[in-house]
């Protein structure tokens, strides 16, 4: 009987620390759970401002386009108006000659 009791007792603080231990580990769970759940909405956060800076990107690419294209238009409408002025000049020297 005594060896009956021992063993109840035994078993008895053993479920007590699979109690305890299961305790410990269901807090440690919500902590890990909290702590995944913050990094999903930094990751959810930092995409958003992935995206937006893609976004920012390809408007400054394209107003760098735009700039590079009307840099180019202002040249060629330059070199058009000297090579207008230096026909406008040879009119002039052929007609003086006659």
């Amino acid at each position: 009987m005594e060896a009956d009791a021992k063993s109840i007792d035994l078993f008895t603080t053993r479920v007590r620390q699979m109690i305890l231990q299961y305790e410990e580990l269901r807090g440690h769970n919500v902590a890990l759970n909290a702590t995944v759940e913050g990094l999903r909405a930094r990751i959810s956060q930092l995409e958003a401002q992935f995206a937006q800076l893609q976004n920012d990107y390809k408007s400054l690419k394209m107003a760098r386009m735009v700039e590079i294209a009307n840099g180019d238009m202002e040249n060629a409408q330059k070199r058009l108006a000297k090579l207008i002025r230096d026909v406008d000049k040879c009119i002039t020297l052929v007609s003086e000659s006659k």
